[in-house]
């Protein structure tokens, strides 16, 4: 009921095209809402809501994606722009309630692109769309009025998000990734059990569409090479996973990237506590006795840990959803936290980064 009321307390339908002055701004030709559309219920998303492929389209490829931000934008006004990529087997839909930053966008001014891929797996093939939408986006907002500009990937999306980062076109852009199990920086912790996903084989059309392999290349990561080292650019990390996603040795306490950028020792700032489940799951994947690839979406707790003083005003920081895995949907309070984490980072001006040291 809590997050109904949040989601319904404002109601605004549509908004016109570029007006007069202080008048509200139409982004990518598609009409602004609140609640946003295609917005799944508090619990059980239909399946054909979550395979939904977009409000906009961009033209070069005539591709969709899903575009949200604020309903009342103003020409001129800073924003936080934010592209996030669904993982293996997935859907931009899914991603979006994976991780519901749109709930966001108003409050903290956020314009965000959920981009699908056609085979649900990321690879090289879809950068040309990846790099049209950024820049259709910065053409439309205008660059000097976006204040940060975020990757955000889920699994596969994060080591899409890995490479991206690393390449031209997105290496002058970025200024931070946010990490949903997608792999972190530096040491990665060990995995843990995902014996509930190793018998299913290849799926044809599930009930709800899931986060994990359907149906995509046999190995939709043969194309991404070695993302061992260090990229050589900088820019703020976030980390997240699920406590159950990793083994007994849990989250490592030393970061390289830190390092990199010169960052003081980790520290604990504290926890948070949800009492409203995410949005979605993995359906057919529901195995108690193995939570390493996740279960049902619930509430939880999850463990903040930062490292502070970073060369810039970069944030690396880590975040621990405990008792979770790795495909139930965020809960609100994590999920405006990470949001907050990632505005709290500053854009260094070109030329006074931290001395890289690797």
């Amino acid at each position: 009921m809590k997050r109904i009321l949040m989601l319904f307390s404002a109601l605004v339908l549509t908004i016109p095209v570029f007006g007069g002055k202080g008048a509200p701004v139409e982004l990518g030709g598609v009409a602004c809402q609140t609640p946003p559309p295609s917005h799944c219920p508090a619990a059980n998303c239909p399946s054909a809501l979550v395979i939904e492929q977009g409000n906009a389209v961009e033209p070069k490829t005539n591709r969709k994606f899903f575009l949200d931000y604020p309903c009342n934008l103003k020409k001129g006004e800073k924003v936080t722009f934010i592209l996030s990529l669904h993982g293996f087997g997935s859907y931009g839909n899914w991603q979006r309630h994976y991780f519901p930053l749109m709930d966001f966008k108003d409050k903290y001014r956020l314009v965000i692109a959920t981009p699908n891929s056609p085979t649900q797996s990321w690879s090289p093939a879809d950068d040309e769309y990846l790099q049209n939408v950024v820049s259709m986006m910065f053409d439309q907002l205008g660059k000097e009025n976006i204040k940060a500009f975020w990757l955000v990937g889920h699994s596969q999306g994060g080591l899409m998000s890995n490479r991206l980062i690393r390449s031209d076109f997105f290496k002058e852009r970025v200024d931070g990734w946010l990490s949903l199990s997608g792999g972190r920086l530096g040491e990665n912790p060990g995995r843990g059990d995902f014996s509930n996903i190793a018998a299913r084989g290849r799926a044809s059309t599930p009930s709800t569409p899931p986060a994990g392999a359907r149906g995509a290349a046999a190995n939709p990561f043969a194309a991404f090479g070695n993302l061992q080292n260090l990229p050589s650019n900088e820019f703020s990390f976030i980390y997240e996973t699920g406590r159950n996603e990793m083994d007994a040795k849990g989250l490592p306490e030393t970061s390289a990237w830190a390092q990199k950028l010169g960052c003081s020792a980790r520290v604990r700032k504290g926890d948070i506590a949800d009492t409203i489940p995410g949005y979605v799951y993995d359906t057919r994947n529901q195995n108690p006795s193995s939570p390493g690839w996740g279960t049902l979406p619930r509430p939880g707790t999850a463990e903040v840990f930062d490292y502070p003083h970073c060369a810039g005003g970069r944030v690396v920081a880590d975040v621990v959803r405990l008792e979770k895995g790795h495909t139930e949907g965020l809960e609100p309070h994590v999920t405006e936290a990470l949001i907050k984490l990632m505005l709290s980072a500053k854009a260094p001006k070109k030329g006074t980064e931290h001395a890289s040291t690797n």
